[in-house]
């Protein structure tokens, strides 16, 4: 597991930012100060503490898979021939490569990775599996689940 750095020391009014900005990064500066309730250049201090801390990774729009055309969601469970340096680097590399991939997971347990894509239709997802996935490097086997429906969908983490 790679070294990871000690949890930052937040109060709670970084807790309340980190909230706010996790459903809309969008706010203005101002607008954020004012439903923090501090002066605009305090909480423009924290938020560059809190991004310079690495709290805030990066800023993105999230878009609806739908309206880009793309409905279907798979999750793939994916076994590789060995489990060595060698062929979890190559498949790795081969996995952050791949635009079509969104998430991939090094998993406990009985199987190896979990994959995440999204696809247009039947079609686009047999193309998936004969172009991308089969593919990849190493891979001895692989189960695919399509989701039916989505119940829950977040990106916000719960900030204690």
């Amino acid at each position: 597991m790679p070294p990871t750095r000690p949890p930052a020391q937040l109060d709670a009014i970084d807790r309340q930012i980190l909230q706010i900005l996790q459903h809309d990064a969008r706010l203005s500066n101002q607008e954020l100060a004012q439903r923090v309730h501090l002066s605009a250049s305090a909480c423009l201090r924290r938020v560059r503490r809190l991004e310079e801390e690495g709290v805030i990774a990066r800023y993105v729009a999230l878009l609806d898979p739908r309206a880009v055309g793309q409905p279907g969601t798979s999750f793939t469970i994916v076994n590789l021939e060995r489990i060595t340096p060698e062929a979890m680097s190559a498949f790795e590399a081969a996995v952050k490569a791949e635009p079509s991939i969104l998430d991939c997971y090094y998993v406990a347990g009985s199987n190896d990775y979990l994959l995440r894509f999204t696809y247009r239709d039947a079609a686009d997802l047999e193309s998936f599996h004969t172009q991308v996935l089969a593919r990849l490097p190493g891979i001895v086997r692989s189960n695919s689940m399509l989701v039916l429906r989505t119940v829950k969908r977040t990106t916000a983490l719960e900030v204690r």
